[in-house]
């Protein structure tokens, strides 16, 4: 009697974890495909707070946190002034298109508050999008143009043209992965 309890629990731990494995892959986002990759950078406040949310997305591949839109060269987070936290995202057009991909970046921002978002305040937390493409800019400023027609206020993320993105130091990267515990209350806690 104990064998066959021991192995109808054993074979009931392994369809569990098969199940929950399964269940855990059915939620990946799906990644780019080796085919053609295209990158879109935004500045959403906290690049931690903007790299969560766009990984989440079907075709997003590893979001990266930087800098972008200052003079000074290779910025650090102890020293970026003129910069703003941006994040550049490799994504697949052929999944996700970049008018997707801004519409849904405008929609987890405060596009109305240009003095930084939620808890973070000052120039470096301000908003943005930097286009790579005069498509892009398009597609950017058509997604700004919905937004101010949905809101019926004037939406203060400006469209830049990228000049360099700088790639912020190792500890910020998939932050929110990392040290989930105090992201969340981070995120939280505004």
């Amino acid at each position: 009697m104990n064998l066959l309890r021991s192995t109808i629990t054993a074979i009931t731990g392994v369809l569990a974890l098969a199940a929950g494995a399964t269940s855990l892959a059915a939620q990946q986002p799906e990644q780019p495909g080796k085919g053609r990759t295209e990158t879109a950078v935004f500045a959403g406040g906290c690049f931690w707070c903007v790299e969560a949310d766009l990984e989440k997305l079907d075709g997003v591949g590893d979001v990266v946190s930087g800098y972008s839109g200052g003079d000074l060269q290779n910025p650090t987070y102890e020293n970026h002034e003129g910069h703003i936290e941006v994040v550049e995202a490799p994504f697949d057009p052929d999944i996700i298109s970049y008018r997707e991909l801004t519409d849904y970046f405008l929609r987890h921002i405060d596009v109305l508050d240009d003095g930084g978002q939620f808890c973070d305040r000052g120039y470096t937390y301000t908003t943005a999008i930097f286009y790579n493409s005069e498509d892009q800019r398009k597609d950017a400023e058509a997604a700004i143009s919905a937004a101010e027609a949905e809101l019926g206020k004037a939406v203060v993320t400006p469209v830049r043209a990228l000049d360099k993105f700088w790639i912020a130091e190792g500890y910020h990267q998939d932050y929110y992965k990392r040290n989930k515990l105090r992201y969340r209350y981070y995120r939280t806690s505004c």
